[in-house]
């Protein structure tokens, strides 16, 4: 069992998961005022079930103005918080995995549509809200310019980073990981195709990263010392002279400083101009490569389909952890499918049981069809 990469188990901190696979943060566009629904109890619930070692629940808005849409899932109130327990109860009672969360800001993406209904920019009679950058320059054409970030801005955006931090904390979550990626309003701030600003916190790469570093600092000051904080991060923006991979190599060895225990390595979302080319594991090799400058433990994403493909992966030491979405969207037992596979025995939730292959005729029959 232990020859198996993909189901040994993973330390970070005081957190023991049982084995390589976690679920990525995916947006469900659900929630109500930011409160988290019964979408989010079958959603998160069925999750928890999977197999897989690690659960990180979609990208949670620190603030109303932090939100990418209406329907986005928030804790910037206690209200918020019980709206979440029940959730995390049930899946800590009848699931198997690990429960994490991922904290952000939209920035200038936010204050638009939920993607089933276009994405675009909501209009005021929508309910539209002012969204706030690192400098007034729009995501796109059609898209309203953002207010440039002024000093009372940073400090309360900080301010909500840590109060949601500290939610995270009494609700007994895992982990926590903060959003730098995908165009959102920490990544605008790195990036010099959304950051002119010509203060501080703009210029070169060292004023670029002040912000997004005074949030990171603040955050682990807050969160439990045995408890793992992780950094989502785009090693690219795929667009020339934008964000770059030596530049992420460069953050991420200053997350390390910080205490950042690993880093979620995807790429772009900051701009539509991007191109880039999708593959078989297309950013497998920003996370190999972040882990091998770094030292630190990072995560890989993009397009892992099979058992065979995750395993590779880890056996080959470019990265330490999968994370699954969309592969898991398809097949929310992806991790029990994958552990027959490879011939490894895994638990199942106790009402399950009875499908374990080594009980279960019917397994044989399926891998055998």
């Amino acid at each position: 069992m232990t020859s198996v990469h993909l189901f040994s188990p993973f330390r970070l901190r005081g957190l023991e998961l049982a084995n390589r696979i976690t679920v990525s943060p995916m947006c469900q566009y659900r929630a109500r005022e930011g409160l988290a629904t019964d979408w989010h109890l079958v959603h998160l619930g069925n999750l928890a079930m999977s197999g897989a070692g690690l659960v990180i629940l979609e990208a949670t808005a620190v603030s109303p103005e932090g939100r990418i849409s209406p329907g986005c899932l928030g804790l910037w109130s206690d209200a918020h918080a019980e709206a979440l327990a029940p959730i995390l109860a049930f899946c800590r009672r009848d699931g198997t995995a690990r429960l994490g969360i991922q904290l952000g800001h939209a920035g200038r993406k936010g204050s638009c549509r939920v993607p089933l209904e276009g994405g675009a920019p909501l209009r005021p009679e929508e309910g539209a809200w002012r969204t706030v950058s690192a400098s007034a320059l729009p995501y796109d054409q059609g898209w309203p310019a953002p207010r440039a970030a002024s000093e009372e801005d940073l400090a309360k955006i900080e301010a909500d980073f840590v109060a949601a931090t500290r939610r995270a904390a009494a609700l007994g979550l895992d982990l926590v990981e903060l959003h730098l990626a995908h165009g959102y309003l920490l990544h605008q701030f790195l990036s010099p195709l959304s950051n002119r600003r010509n203060d501080r916190w703009g210029g070169d790469l060292e004023g670029r990263m002040r912000f997004p570093l005074r949030v990171v600092e603040a955050v682990r000051a807050v969160w439990p010392e045995d408890r793992p904080l992780g950094v989502r991060v785009s090693a690219t923006d795929w667009v020339e002279g934008g964000w770059d991979l030596e530049q992420t190599i460069a953050l991420a060895q200053r997350l390390k400083g910080l205490g950042v225990d690993y880093v979620d390595v995807s790429s772009g979302g900051l701009d539509p101009r991007q191109k880039l080319t999708l593959g078989p594991g297309y950013q497998v090799p920003f996370a190999e490569a972040v882990r091998r400058a770094s030292g630190l433990a990072t995560m890989a994403v993009g397009l892992i389909v099979t058992p065979r493909q995750a395993e590779s992966v880890l056996a080959e030491g470019k990265a330490d952890l999968v994370a699954l979405a969309r592969t898991i969207m398809d097949d929310p037992r992806w991790p029990w499918h994958a552990a027959q596979e490879l011939g490894v025995e895994i638990p199942y939730p106790s009402q399950y049981v009875r499908c374990r292959p080594q009980v279960w005729p019917g397994a044989a029959i399926k891998r055998a069809g």
